[in-house]
């Protein structure tokens, strides 16, 4: 049975790709910074920070030791806060560092450490980035973040070739999941379960197939 590894498994996106993943035949490696170990035949919980090189690390060793092989991974793990570089509107800046560090370094951490695992399974590594990733908006770091994920899953899918390993850009619009602001509470939806399906529809194509980008915004969304 394949392994497929989701980060930030807890809520969200994350926890409905593991409940796709788990209804579509994988067995699933459910990882977030607030996740109680547990493990059962098809389903391992497993605390990981993914800002922290030492934890993605031994996550993607155990997986690999404990059940053979680690077929799929899904670098979602991240973080948002609001930002101003011209007011003291959102967050002080001593709060952006663990955005910076989750939404860039976290997958740039996971696709190392899972990249020898996958290069022998000739897997698949899908990495989430943003609507908000593909063009300025104002005083918004969020973005910067995401614009850095589109850059990495580029570079890395180019290092990859020749490899057997795929590469898959995630590029969400919004989604409803318990955290949009309050400037955006009307606007178009998108329900994790849309993403999900995005997520798995890409993994599901034959080994001759490369989905290498995926935009899904809400229908009627202006961004």
């Amino acid at each position: 049975m394949d392994v497929f590894v989701v980060t930030g498994a807890s809520r969200g996106i994350g926890a409905a790709v593991s409940a796709l993943a788990l209804a579509s035949g994988y067995r699933v490696v459910r990882a977030s910074r607030s996740c109680v170990e547990k493990v059962t035949d098809s389903t391992w919980d497993i605390p990981c920070d993914v800002a922290s090189w030492d934890d993605v690390s031994s996550l993607v060793s155990r997986v690999e030791g404990e059940w053979g092989s680690v077929n799929v991974v899904f670098a979602n793990a991240g973080t948002s806060v609001d930002t101003s570089f011209v007011s003291d509107a959102g967050a002080p800046p001593p709060e952006w560092t663990d955005m910076v560090l989750t939404n860039v370094c976290g997958p740039a951490f996971t696709a190392r450490a899972a990249m020898p695992a996958l290069m022998r399974s000739r897997g698949h590594l899908v990495l989430t980035g943003s609507a908000a990733g593909r063009g300025v908006r104002p005083g918004n770091l969020y973005s910067a973040t995401k614009w850095a994920v589109t850059g990495l899953a580029e570079a890395i899918r180019a290092e990859c070739v020749g490899t057997g390993v795929r590469v898959t850009l995630l590029q969400p619009g919004l989604v409803d999941t318990g955290g949009i602001p309050a400037s955006r509470a009307n606007d178009p939806k998108l329900d994790a379960a849309d993403v999900a399906r995005a997520v798995l529809y890409a993994v599901s194509q034959p080994p001759s197939v490369d989905v290498n980008e995926i935009l899904v915004r809400p229908t009627g969304a202006a961004r």
